[in-house]
């Protein structure tokens, strides 16, 4: 088969797919609609992008729209900034200002303009035939270059504090919605890398290399896109987002005087001692941890004190999470029903659920942190 028809067989099939995607999302009933629009726009601007795949010809009337095509892309990476902004942070809102990140898409068509958008007839011709030699496009891959590592970076920025403040304020689903972005950054991250080195194909090797090149990233694309829609029908849990006003504890203790905080907690060294002793003898004959959605607010709440004091009580003066401080006692309460033969006709399956974990993966991995055993292999050892 032909390069160029089997190229273009593939970018059909990838534009209709994705197509296909975007108006599923569109129309799926979920929680979490903006992050779904979010991504089914992000879908459909590559759906554009690989529309510049297909073999047709423009009329030289109309070259100026294949020309506002390919700029379109400069719209997809600011659309996956926002989808995680949208997943990560449940009251996230779109608002006028985040019309800033269309910045780079309308400096780029700027920059068409003069020698592209406005000429016609021979002058336009000209610029089409010298096309990969013309100083904007140039430009332009610079400028996707610049704005790709700019959002990945920005992204793995947003990740990173994300699971801190889950760590500190919220227990279960574990922090799956961070590992799942972080692998969505992560492909990203290495599909940019392949397709920066395909474009550079262009100017070193065959066209033959490069039309293939084409070819393995509109495949690659197409079955990453796949992946992350059906990753997010199979697994809705990660689409529960935190509240994008909560703060890090030593945010907070920093905006405070800490030479102050550190002599209070030397004059008040002995009440201190005495809530953590009050908080740990609640946890241990109320047990609410068993809820498996409890978050550093619900516990505040029923132990009534501030939640800033809570957090500060448990993330700065116990040094831990909350998620670990709470999953201690989970795991406590399983070792106790493990080692409890009256208990053996329990399954693993049914004790993490009773102790309060609503993940066997997450169940797993808090209990072999605390133990370095397997929870079959603690059981068989006692």
């Amino acid at each position: 088969m032909d390069k160029l028809a089997f190229l273009d067989s593939v970018a059909r099939i990838a534009v209709f797919i994705s197509l296909l995607l975007a108006l599923f999302l569109l129309t799926v009933k979920t929680e979490n609609k903006l992050a779904n629009r979010l991504f089914a726009c992000f879908i459909i601007f590559s759906a554009i992008d690989f529309s510049g795949l297909l073999a047709y010809s423009f009329p030289l009337k109309y070259m100026d729209l294949e020309f506002f095509r390919s700029t379109i892309c400069l719209l997809e990476m600011p659309l996956i900034y926002l989808y995680v902004l949208a997943v990560c942070y449940s009251d996230f809102r779109l608002k006028w200002k985040h019309l800033i990140y269309t910045i780079p898409f309308l400096v780029m068509n700027l920059v068409l303009m003069p020698r592209i958008y406005l000429k016609s007839g021979p002058e336009k011709m000209y610029a089409l035939e010298n096309y990969n030699s013309m100083f904007e496009i140039y430009f332009f891959q610079i400028l996707i270059e610049f704005q790709y590592w700019f959002y990945i970076i920005s992204i793995f920025l947003i990740l990173r504090k994300y699971k801190r403040i889950y760590l500190e304020n919220y227990t279960n689903p574990s922090t799956s919605t961070y590992k799942w972005l972080f692998q969505m950054n992560c492909v990203f991250l290495v599909m940019h890398s392949i397709t920066a080195s395909k474009n550079l194909l262009r100017y070193t090797a065959s066209r033959d290399i490069f039309l293939w090149g084409n070819v393995l990233m509109v495949v690659m694309a197409l079955c990453v896109i796949c992946w992350f829609v059906m990753k997010a029908l199979n697994h809705p849990e990660l689409f529960r987002g935190i509240n994008s006003n909560l703060q890090l504890t030593k945010e907070f203790l920093s905006k405070e005087n800490e030479d102050k905080i550190e002599k209070t907690v030397e004059i008040e060294d002995s009440a201190i001692s005495s809530q953590i002793a009050t908080l740990k003898q609640y946890m241990e004959e109320k047990e609410p941890y068993l809820d498996p959605s409890l978050t550093i607010q619900e516990l505040a709440n029923q132990i009534d004190i501030p939640v800033r004091d809570l957090s500060v009580l448990i993330n700065h003066h116990m040094d831990q999470h909350f998620f670990d401080f709470v999953n201690e006692y989970r795991i406590k309460k399983a070792m106790q029903i493990l080692k409890n033969p009256a208990q053996n006709d329990l399954t693993v399956l049914e004790i993490l659920y009773e102790v309060g974990f609503n993940s066997k993966s997450s169940f797993n991995t808090s209990f072999k942190k605390h133990t370095n055993l397997t929870p079959t292999a603690y059981r068989n050892a006692s």
